[in-house]
């Protein structure tokens, strides 16, 4: 198993940081790690998602969206063909901390015989990609909310 987890503290509402995560429509505007999602933030949905990384990898990934809690908690978990080789779930936390003010985790467990092999690629690549997008949600974020 292998863990990658990110935070940031952004100056919006819940609400406001929830409505921005889950328009998924305008991710290409202001994301510059996960390019574009097909689908809809509904639990049973299949996504197609679009990733761009920092280290320059393009990837495209179909998860199923599994957990859907309105201003609070966004999941979506995909795995490869083959039972057990590479699984990944992917979870966005909002924490309210005051009225204008959220605590965002954003983070992916990985499983699978794969993780033991590129562990530390994931380390590098994807840690930086989703502090980029964290730091790209937080602008998003707070300019709407002026």
């Amino acid at each position: 198993m292998k863990e990658i987890l990110t935070e940031i503290d952004i100056n919006a509402s819940a609400s406001k940081t929830w409505e921005v995560l889950t328009d998924f429509r305008n991710f290409p505007q202001w994301n510059p790690f996960i390019c574009q999602i097909d689908g809809t933030p509904n639990v049973g949905t299949k996504l197609k998602i679009y990733l761009h990384t920092s280290g320059g990898k393009n990837r495209t990934y179909q998860p199923t969206v599994t957990k859907v809690e309105s201003n609070r908690e966004l999941r979506w978990y995909g795995k490869s063909f083959i039972p057990g080789f590479f699984n990944g779930e992917h979870i966005f936390i909002i924490d309210s901390m005051e009225t204008n003010r959220v605590h965002f985790v954003h983070k992916e467990i990985f499983t699978g015989i794969l993780v033991s092999v590129i562990g530390n690629s994931l380390d590098k690549d994807m840690y930086q990609s989703f502090i980029e997008m964290n730091d790209a949600l937080k602008q998003r974020v707070e300019q709407m909310a002026i």
